[in-house]
C-alpha cells in the first residue's frame, strides 16, 4: 500500500513540475517581411542567443531543405556540436518582397536577461548575414518592430493570448 502511495505522489509532483516549465513558455506570432532584394528565396535562421553572445537554440528555420543549411556557416557549426532535433520547427522559405508569418515559443524565464532572438539570412549565391534582425528579450523589446540589416527589411512579433 505504501509503495502505491508514493508512486501516486511522484507522479502528481512530476505533472505539476511538467506544467510549471510548460507554463513559462509562451508563443508568438511573428510577421517577418523581406525587402526587395535580386536573388532566389532566402532561408532564415532563429535562434535564441544567451547575454554572452553565445548561441543557445534554435526556434524557428525558414527553408525546408536541409542541403542548404550549410550556408550559415555560424549557426551550422553550433548545430552541429549541439546535436538539435530540428524536426516540427521548419516552414517554407521567403522569397524578395514576401511577407512571412509563423509562430513559435519562447521561454519566458529568457526575459530581461540579456537574451536575444537572432535572425540570420541565406540566398544562394548571395551574402550571408549572421545578423540581419536581432531583437531583445525585454518586456517592451519583444514586441517592437525591428528592422533589418540585410534580406530582411523588418520582424514584428506579437504575443499569442
Amino acid at each position: 500500500m505504501k509503495s502505491s502511495v508514493k508512486l501516486i505522489l511522484l507522479g502528481f509532483f512530476g505533472l505539476v513540475i511538467n506544467l510549471q516549465v510548460t507554463a513559462q513558455s509562451a508563443k508568438y506570432k511573428c510577421m517577418l517581411q523581406m525587402s526587395n532584394y535580386d536573388g532566389l528565396e532566402a532561408y532564415v535562421v532563429v535562434s535564441l542567443i544567451d547575454a554572452k553572445g553565445n548561441y543557445e537554440k534554435t526556434l524557428y528555420i525558414m527553408g525546408p531543405d536541409k542541403q542548404w543549411y550549410n550556408g550559415f556557416k555560424e549557426w551550422n557549426s553550433k548545430l552541429a556540436k549541439k546535436k538539435e532535433n530540428l524536426n516540427g520547427i521548419t516552414g517554407a522559405s521567403v522569397a524578395a518582397g514576401d511577407r512571412s508569418v509563423t509562430t513559435f515559443s519562447i521561454d519566458e524565464s529568457k526575459l530581461n536577461k540579456g537574451y536575444k532572438l537572432r535572425f540570420e539570412t541565406a540566398v544562394e549565391d548571395g551574402k550571408n548575414h549572421i545578423q540581419d534582425v536581432e531583437i531583445s528579450l525585454t518586456t517592451d523589446g519583444i514586441t517592437t518592430k525591428t528592422e533589418g540589416k540585410g534580406y530582411i527589411r523588418y520582424v514584428k512579433l506579437n504575443k499569442i493570448q
